[in-house]
């Protein structure tokens, strides 16, 4: 009696609060679509692009600069410059500058000259040119390559499956991944660069991981309750996310000297598995569980 009676006080818990637990990633969804959409009809796009993707010059300045001066007077002749500072973590010091715009190399470069009163070498900066046209045709590919396979993720799920309502759950979660964090990064104005859309592929593969695992586990296995079914493919699938945290954090917070679209790529990885969390094992358990009833599956 001892034993049986927590899982009991558990699964009857569970059994009263899974609906509005489905409910608020729903929220957050709706939400985040209501914003993007504003966002999309402010800036004609849905993220905010870098050089990589809008054709433009990046220049690596290494060394302590007084960053204030050099972005004040470079706005009044490149006014759609940005300016990010690389720090290291140990000392909390900035340790390189990365600047951004859609001028030509040969345009900011001897005005960043002039501020700076030195010349700029390969010893002291990188310079990096994309060419306009370039860079959109390989935004319009990536977008395209990660619709694809939203798209063929989606038919392999309804096959895998061949039921409407667990399909759509899975379907439904790997789009809350993407959605969330791509509204969260639009909010705090972070440039997405071409690592960023691979990395919203990666979370694709990472969603579909965890819904398949408890679909799977829920809907075809025979032992055990489907409360028992579900909390199994929690502790399986939470430490699995768990785990990737554990990777991706650390290396975006510690490791300074990564180039900064690795550090983009792990910071939207982290954001997708945290959504994933939350669209999983909240939304997606929930509507399982409430198929499962309305099925009598048990």
């Amino acid at each position: 009696m001892e034993n049986t009676e927590p899982k009991e006080i558990k699964k009857s818990w569970y059994d009263r609060y899974y609906k509005i637990f489905l409910i608020i990633p729903v929220i957050i969804l709706v939400l985040s679509l209501v914003y993007l959409g504003i966002f999309y009809s402010k800036n004609g796009d849905i993220v905010f692009k870098d050089t990589s993707l809008t054709g433009g010059t990046t220049i690596t300045l290494s060394g302590n600069l007084d960053i204030s001066t050099l972005e004040s007077s470079l706005k009044s002749k490149f006014p759609d410059i940005s300016i990010r500072k690389l720090t290291d973590i140990t000392t909390g010091e900035a340790n390189s500058y990365i600047i951004e715009t859609s001028s030509q190399p040969e345009e900011i470069k001897p005005a960043i000259e002039i501020i700076l009163g030195y010349s700029l070498t390969e010893q002291n900066s990188n310079i990096e040119f994309t060419g306009p046209s370039l860079s959109q045709s390989f935004y319009k590919q990536l977008i395209t390559a990660l619709i694809i396979s939203f798209i063929l993720m989606s038919l392999v799920i309804f096959f895998l499956f061949r039921t409407f309502v667990p399909s759509i759950a899975v379907i439904f979660a790997a789009f809350s991944d993407i959605v969330m964090p791509l509204a969260l990064i639009n909010y705090l104005g972070i440039k997405v660069s071409a690592a960023g859309i691979a990395a919203f592929l990666m979370i694709i593969g990472y969603s579909v991981d965890d819904n398949v695992l408890l679909t799977t586990r829920v809907l075809r296995r025979k032992t055990g309750n489907v409360n028992q079914r579900i909390f199994g493919a929690f502790k399986t699938g939470i430490f699995m996310t768990t785990t990737a945290l554990i990777a991706i954090v650390p290396a975006f917070f510690i490791v300074s000297a990564l180039p900064d679209s690795f550090r983009q790529i792990f910071f939207i990885l982290s954001l997708g598995l945290i959504a994933d969390i939350f669209n999983t094992w909240l939304t997606n358990a929930g509507i399982i569980k409430w198929y499962c009833k309305r099925r009598r599956i048990d």
